[in-house]
């Protein structure tokens, strides 16, 4: 789970994610309403939506203009810090989320994300290391 969060108000417009998104490599931006998760834009939402745009036709305004809440997922599957991985790799596994929300008293607390998962697996040691073939 990543704690140290860049968090977004359902009121900012698309220029402030752009630019969140030009300066930073995470892909899920939590957008919450005094600390309370309403939604999450990603990378693709705004990539989507800037490739919607004609340069030159507004698309400047457009960025200053459109609103977060405008765009964001606003269902979201949530975590809470005790679940154990299997709920995650549940709600995964069902969806097309690539990020979880995790809110403890209906607050964010951190978010997990599919890479979080691949990285803690792969860091994981095996119980029975002679079980494990080297040559995959």
């Amino acid at each position: 789970m990543s704690t140290d969060l860049v968090t977004v108000n359902p009121e900012a417009n698309l220029r402030e994610v752009k630019e969140i998104f030009d300066t930073h490599t995470f892909h899920h931006l939590p957008v919450v309403h005094f600390r309370k998760i309403v939604g999450i834009v990603s990378r693709t939402d705004m990539d989507r939506f800037v490739g919607g745009l004609k340069k030159g036709n507004g698309a400047s305004e457009l960025l200053e203009t459109t609103r977060v809440e405008e765009i964001m997922t606003k269902g979201l599957g949530k975590l809470e810090p005790d679940d154990r991985i299997n709920v995650a790799l549940e709600i995964f596994s069902k969806n097309w989320f690539h990020a979880l929300p995790v809110v403890q008293n209906d607050e964010l607390v951190g978010i997990v994300t599919t890479q979080d998962i691949i990285r803690t697996l792969l860091n994981e040691k095996p119980k029975e290391p002679h079980m494990v073939y080297e040559d995959l």
